[in-house]
């Protein structure tokens, strides 16, 4: 256990002490403390101890230890200051508080395991989610709020968040249904890159780092220069990362990897109602997991729209009527599920739908063809196609066209590059 060291250590701007196995509880700290790190101990009690602490922390991380209780409600004195927040993998519980949406210049905020970063997955954290976040995280870019207790309708001004690329409500127990206005995350419908995106500096002189660092003073080696250049600046970077269900596994992803992701889970809920055509013009969008609430009305006609989608998860809802046609058309497609559903009629043929496993489709009664059953037991009677079909056979014959009007300009040059992607598409359409 730790000695108390407010008066010991008073005139310490920066203390770090983890990564050992000091236990019980936190004992007072210094007040003019602008980093702290106790991560990876083994520490218990609550944290009102960070009330007693002075209002320059830049940076805290209480992560890795065995803290309990609720979040206090005093981050109204850290507002202008911090901007990295870890208290992931304790047992923290409650809702969280009001105050918490006033640190302006929050960066990163990680309960679990602004440019910004929020990971609150896997707590016991409980409520409805709450306005603040959409009101006052405007630069937010990815939310992990998985697997916890949250419950409600999703607020709309989650949608204010223009700037989110990764957004993970799973496993919870929201209802109501998907908001139309989805389609606001305009950095999942378009080519974003930012190289500083997930790397967030601080200062451990009780303040922001400026936009210009100063000139180091004069050294004799690199390794002198550069402990040099630290010191006159007080700077230091966390890098974020963030647990994604991807094509079925749970797996952590790197700030690398963060950047380039455009990720939706809303799965293991109550949500309910149909899914909204807004959401196909996301077109960036990577990843789309619903999976396992209560999801009905047809899987919408133009999802092909998602050109980039590489996984989709539809699986254990309500959803009705045809696999709609244009789901052929994502060519890069590598993970699907739409088994146990009420999905009827023919599996788009003569394309990569056939390449799933049947499991990708078992559950639905009324599915056939392959990789269900060799062939549908019967023939579609004319005059009697429903609405859906018809527009499945304006996809079809939109393709059509393209490879009629173009298969004989290009027809020579398949000759020469019949293995080429682009042309097994050519051959595909004139078949």
């Amino acid at each position: 256990m730790l000695p108390n060291m407010g008066l010991t250590f008073s005139g310490s701007t920066r203390m770090d002490l983890s990564n050992n196995h000091f236990k019980g509880r936190v004992p007072s700290l210094p007040f003019g403390l602008a980093a702290l790190n106790l991560s990876g101990n083994r520490f218990s009690g609550t944290l009102s101890f960070l009330c007693e602490i002075g209002q320059f922390l830049t940076f805290l991380d209480l992560s890795n230890n065995s803290l309990t209780g609720r979040l206090p409600d005093c981050w109204m004195k850290f507002q202008e200051k911090l901007v990295v927040l870890s208290l992931s993998d304790n047992n923290l519980s409650w809702e969280i508080p009001s105050s918490l949406g006033f640190l302006l210049n929050l960066e990163a905020l990680s309960l679990r395991t602004n440019n910004f970063f929020v990971d609150l997955g896997e707590n016991k954290l409980s409520g409805v989610i709450l306005e603040w976040i959409g009101e006052k995280l405007s630069k937010l870019y990815a939310l992990v709020l998985g697997s916890n207790k949250f419950y409600g309708r999703l607020p709309l001004q989650v949608c204010w968040l223009y700037n989110l690329q990764v957004l993970d409500l799973s496993n919870n127990g929201l209802s109501g249904n998907i908001p139309r206005c989805f389609n606001n995350f305009t950095s999942m419908a378009r080519k974003v890159f930012k190289d500083d995106l997930g790397t967030h500096s601080y200062s451990t002189f009780g303040g922001r780092i400026p936009g210009r660092n100063p000139a180091p003073r004069a050294c004799r080696s690199i390794i002198n220069c550069r402990r040099l250049q630290f010191q006159e600046t007080n700077e230091a970077q966390y890098s974020d990362n963030a647990w994604v269900v991807w094509k079925g596994t749970k797996r952590l992803f790197g700030r690398s990897v963060l950047q380039l992701l455009k990720s939706i889970d809303l799965s293991r809920n109550n949500l309910s109602g149909k899914v909204p055509h807004e959401i196909t013009s996301l077109y960036e969008l990577v990843s789309l997991n619903l999976s396992m609430n209560k999801l009905h009305g047809e899987v919408p006609k133009d999802m092909g729209q998602l050109r980039y989608l590489e996984s989709l998860d539809l699986s254990r809802n309500e959803f009705s009527g045809h696999i709609p046609w244009s789901l052929a058309q994502l060519t890069f497609l590598s993970y699907l599920d739409l088994s146990y559903n009420n999905l009827s009629g023919k599996i788009p043929t003569g394309s990569q739908l056939q390449r799933f496993s049947y499991t990708s489709y078992s559950g639905n009664p009324q599915l056939c063809g392959h990789p269900l059953t060799p062939r549908c037991g019967f023939a579609p009677v004319a005059g009697e196609k429903d609405v859906e079909q018809d527009e499945d056979d304006h996809w079809k014959s939109y393709y059509t066209g393209m490879g009629t009007g173009f298969g004989i300009g290009f027809w020579g040059i398949c000759g020469v590059l019949i293995l080429s992607r682009h042309c097994r598409f050519f051959v595909f359409l004139l078949r």
